[in-house]
């Protein structure tokens, strides 16, 4: 696997270190005073100090709103369930429940929302057969 690198806006170092580095258990990277990198799940993410958007766009997925602009990780099953759970008991407030989608079909996945301290909407899915991912036959607007 190639890792990617994603670069998004945050509102302050010292929350989003929280959130990452201690709710998610990201390792921390290089930092500055405006920016800070994480390791998230093998990938590099870089969270810089910006403004803050006016408008939160929704879209339609599988006959669920779910924020249009958001970044996740997909999991194995497991690992999402144990992320879904670790969540729960910490006390995390979810935009979208752990929950399952597309039930018995070839896209079936697990997914949840969270939003990170400023704002970021994030998604986390494991795929019942991870094989589905990419396949152009699963469910029509099982990608998210």
């Amino acid at each position: 696997m190639t890792p990617f690198h994603l670069a998004f806006r945050i509102d302050d170092i010292e929350s989003t270190r929280a959130f990452y580095g201690g709710l998610l258990d990201c390792q921390t990277g290089r930092e500055t005073g405006n920016w800070i990198d994480f390791d998230f799940f093998g990938h590099q993410i870089s969270a810089h100090i910006g403004p803050r958007p006016d408008t939160i766009l929704q879209t339609l997925v599988g006959g669920i709103e779910v924020p249009l602009a958001h970044f996740g990780a997909v999991l194995p099953w497991e690992t999402w369930q144990a992320l879904a759970e670790r969540l729960t008991d910490r006390g995390a407030e979810f935009v979208i429940t752990p929950q399952v989608r597309f039930a018995g079909e070839p896209g079936e996945q697990g997914t949840f929302f969270v939003r990170d301290p400023s704002g970021n909407a994030l998604e986390f899915k494991a795929f019942r057969n991870a094989a589905s991912m990419f396949d152009a036959t699963t469910t029509a607007g099982a990608q998210s």
